[in-house]
Formats: C-alpha cells, structure tokens, sequence
C-alpha cells in the first residue's frame, strides 16, 4: 500500500469514524457490535482501497459495508431477524446516499453516543473514559495519559463500563428532562477533554490535533442549542470556540509551536473569535438574571480576555488573575494552581507565579510537564536562567508530545544563552535588557 493511500484512509478514519460508530450504536443498540462492525468496514478499506481507488464517498462506503456485515450477523440470529428487513430495506434503496443520508440525524447520534456513556449507571470515571474512547476517538494510551493511569487500568475500566450498559439495558435514545440534566455536566466535562487533547495532545509528533478541536466545537455547539437555557452550556461553547480561534496561530510555517504572547493575532479565526465571545455574553447574561454559572463560565470569561486583546501587551492580567482566584475558590485543583501561578506571575511578577507554585501539595501532578514548565518560564522572567535551564530540562523529560518537548528543550536552550549574556554583562560592568520570552 503506497503512503498516501495509507494515509488517506487514515484520514478518512479521523473524520468518519466517530459518526459511523454513532450510527451503527443506535441501530444495533450494541456498543460492541458497533465497533466490530466499524472495525470490520475499517479492514475492508485496508483490503480493497489500495486496489480499486478510494470511493467518492468513503464515509457512505464504510457505512454500506458496517450495514452489510450487521444483516450478514443478524441472519445467523434468529431473535434479530426484524433488524434484517430494517437494514435490508435501507440498501435496497437504490444510490448509495451520503453518509449524512444513510444514518437518520447522525448529528444526534454523536450527541446520543455521548448521553449513553455519561449513563448514571457508571462510576464518573467510567463515564469520562468510555466516552473518550467511544466518541473522541482517543486511544486506551492518550486516556491512561490524560489521566496519569496505567493503560491496563484503563483499558478493563472501558469493558467494564461497556459490559455494565449491556446489563442494565440502557437506552439508547436521547434523555429529556432530570434525566438529561443529570447527565449534563459529565457530558460537558468530556467535550471539554476531547477539545483539550486536540488543543494540546498528550502524546505524537504534533502539538495539536485539530480534528479533536472540531468535533470538540462542534458537539458544543450542539449541546448548547439543546439547552440553549444553561449558562454552562453556552460558556463552553463560547470557551472552546475562543481557544480554537487561535489553533492556525499555534504553530509556525514549519509547524513549532508558537506560544500565545508571541502568536501573530491577525492569523486568528474572527468568525469563530466573534461567535465564541457573542457565546459568553450569552452565558453572562444568564448568570446573571440568576441561573447560577460555574467553571466554564469563569474559564470563558479568562478566554475572552485574551481574546479580546489586540495585542499580547494589552492582555489584562490583573483581571485574569482575579478570576483563577475565583475558579480557585470554587473548583480546586492542582492544574488550576498551575495556570493562577502563570496569571500572577504576570500580573504581579515572577515571584507571586513561584510562590503559587511552592504552595502546591508534595506530588501534586506528579508525572506532568505542567509545573516544571511553568516554573522555569517564571524562574526565566526572574533572571534566574540556570534554574529556569533546569526546570525547562525537566519538563521536556515529562512530557510525551514530541512538539512540546522541542518547545521546551529550546527555551531550556534560550535560557542557558541569557545565562552566558548575563555573566558576560556583569563581568563588563554593563547591563542589558532582559529580551521578553514566552
């Protein structure tokens, strides 16, 4: 198989196979039929694909061939032969549709996929991995990543809850009222973490995985018009599409990461920086009329911030800062810490980020770049260029994302040079300015 065929279907995989997992879950109610089948229209591409081209619509060609192999699994069954004449007729309609014809509101049945994984049956954790995996896509490796888990632990945590939904019978139609709104909020938490992976993948050659930011914005979207009502919803919606606005900036012409005060502003997405800030008034203006808001809504309010200032010197830091002090109060963690360490280390200098970052709990994010990286960035903006080489050395050994590591060794690099400059400066009797970083 030549590369780029290879890599087409790879392609093809990435946009396609989510939504095919989605369809075939709701009409075979059977979360692990749905992903043998897909699995099944997956080999045949790699079988025949190579040979006989790729097809005009390779997402209504996977589908065709899923449905196939489902009415073969079915004739064997005596109990499923209703589902038979249910799919038989759907291909004996002639033209093969496209693959938005061929499943009946596909776009529901992502949103449904997601509901079915957040089912109360299942433990929170259970929730958020079983829907990574069956909706974002990401693979047992990136979830024990994300999580710091072992992949083992992951893995058996997914049969579970697959064999768990099985049992119960659960439903795979969309919930409406308490029950919908039981299940929002883990809903939201894992939009929120398929987006995050695309903005910053755990693990591969590329920083980003803007496949993951577009479905991450798109089931947003669409869960904000389903409860068009909750601030939370519209705040995500709005935060998401505001951090997405930035992903052409975040890498340059080569594809190294490009960090957010040193991005060229004028390569943001206006359209989706506009509906993300129109998607926060919204939500402001339902807190306050008195639906309570939560953490997105503050995390949106830090977005827009940035979003709306032209330049990186115009940022309101102070504001930011006020407002990881909020989310702080309300929904502490360590990665929150993290990121209220960045924003008063700028608004109020290094030594206010370091002090935020020395209050952190012994083994807190243990594994991560996360704190390492910030702390060198604060020990670099303190003069301290040695320590900041190290730490910046420190978080490249952690992480796992190959651009991130570049990023990292590189300002590790920067800070060593500064190191040099600065000793030859004092041995001069001469003092230069500290170039801005970061």
């Amino acid at each position: 198989m030549s590369s780029t065929t290879e890599d087409a279907i790879v392609a093809v995989w990435r946009n396609e196979s989510v939504r095919l997992l989605a369809g075939l879950a709701r009409m075979t109610h059977d979360l692990d039929l749905a992903e043998d089948l897909a699995q099944d229209a997956l080999v045949a591409a790699l079988e025949q694909w190579p040979h006989e081209g790729i097809p005009r619509n390779p997402g209504a060609w996977l589908m065709s061939i899923a449905k196939r192999r489902a009415i073969d699994g079915f004739r064997r069954d005596e109990v499923l032969r209703r589902k038979v004449a249910l799919l038989g007729h759907e291909l004996e309609e002639g033209e093969m549709p496209d693959l938005a014809a061929a499943v009946d509101y596909i776009e529901d049945d992502v949103l449904r996929l997601m509901f079915l994984s957040c089912h109360p049956v299942l433990a929170p954790d259970s929730r958020t991995v079983l829907t990574l995996r069956l909706v974002g896509g990401l693979t047992t490796a990136e979830i024990a990543r994300a999580y710091f888990a072992k992949e083992s632990a992951v893995g058996q945590r997914i049969s579970r809850a697959k064999r768990t939904l099985t049992e119960v019978g659960a439903s795979f139609e969309l919930p409406v009222g308490e029950e919908r709104a039981g299940r929002l909020r883990d809903v939201m938490q894992t939009i929120y973490l398929v987006f995050n992976e695309g903005y910053a993948a755990t693990s591969g050659p590329s920083w980003t995985r803007p496949e993951l930011c577009l479905e991450g914005m798109r089931l947003a979207r669409m869960l904000a018009a389903l409860v068009p009502g909750d601030p939370e919803a519209q705040a995500l919606q709005g935060l998401l599409e505001i951090q997405g606005s930035r992903l052409a900036a975040r890498a340059d012409a080569e594809g190294h990461p490009v960090l957010l005060e040193d991005q060229d502003r004028t390569r943001w997405d206006q359209l989706l920086l506009r509906r993300g800030l129109a998607a926060v008034d919204r939500a402001t203006a339902l807190a306050s009329s008195g639906t309570p808001g939560g953490s997105y809504l503050v995390q949106a309010m830090i977005a827009a911030c940035h979003g709306r200032a032209r330049r990186a010197e115009d940022t309101d830091w102070a504001e930011i800062a006020r407002l990881y002090d909020l989310l702080a109060s309300g929904a502490p963690g360590a990665v929150i810490e993290v990121n209220r360490a960045v924003a008063h280390g700028r608004a109020f200098g290094p030594d206010a980020g370091l002090a935020i970052l020395a209050a952190l709990p012994e083994g807190a994010l243990a594994g991560s770049h996360l704190p390492a990286g910030v702390r060198g960035d604060l020990l670099h903006r303190a003069g301290r260029h040695r320590e900041a080489a190290a730490a910046f050395d420190e978080a490249a050994s952690l992480t796992t994302n190959a651009g991130e590591r570049e990023l990292l060794e590189n300002r590790a690099v920067a800070c060593r040079s500064d190191e040099v400059s600065s000793d030859a400066s004092v041995s001069t009797g001469s003092r230069q300015a500290r170039p801005p970083l970061d």
